[in-house]
């Protein structure tokens, strides 16, 4: 059983569950990590989850979410799971991290203190169909409009994030 780490809100690490007991049934406070990944069209990568996600299947999301493993660094856990779930060689830059708690249905949930990073490729993307089901790449101001008409489609992390790591993206030249 994969193993990740119990951080309290100032993200020190106070020990370690098995992931599925992190979200289910009452969700507990766990370091995880979100990956956003743009082209140089200015585009952002979207995916949409796997139908055999436990959270918020088939719901659009940022490039790559995911969880460090207990011992591993943000960074390093970060480049390895764009690697699995998306084939892409990349090593994300560290933005920001943020505290959020949402629950999916009576039985499953998040409460995670959320790394968030950013990376760029403009080259082929092979996703892993146990993660994702599909994925494109969008201009931001379409995203903007439709996360603003349609927020019942996009995960809540991803809600919550998106403007953060646009204007931090804008300000630093990404």
């Amino acid at each position: 059983m994969e193993q990740i780490i119990l951080v309290d809100s100032e993200d020190n690490e106070i020990g370690y569950e098995e992931k599925g007991r992190c979200h289910h049934p009452k969700p507990v406070l766990h370091r995880a990590l979100s990956v956003f990944i743009f082209n140089d069209e200015n585009e952002m990568l979207i995916t949409r989850r796997s139908s055999g996600k436990k959270t918020w299947p088939l719901y659009w999301s940022n490039a790559c979410c995911s969880h460090p493993r207990k011992g591993e660094e943000c960074g390093a856990a970060a480049k390895r799971r764009v690697k699995e779930e998306l084939g892409i060689d990349c090593s994300p830059a560290f933005l920001f991290k943020f505290e959020y708690s949402a629950q999916y249905n009576d039985s499953w949930g998040e409460h995670e203190l959320d790394w968030v990073f950013a990376g760029k490729h403009n080259g082929i993307i092979k996703p892993d169909k146990d993660e994702i089901k599909e994925w494109k790449f969008i201009g931001i101001e379409e995203l903007k409009a439709d996360v603003k008409k349609n927020p019942e489609k996009y995960t809540p992390w991803f809600r919550m994030s998106l403007e953060r790591v646009l204007g931090h993206v804008k300000r630093n030249k990404f």
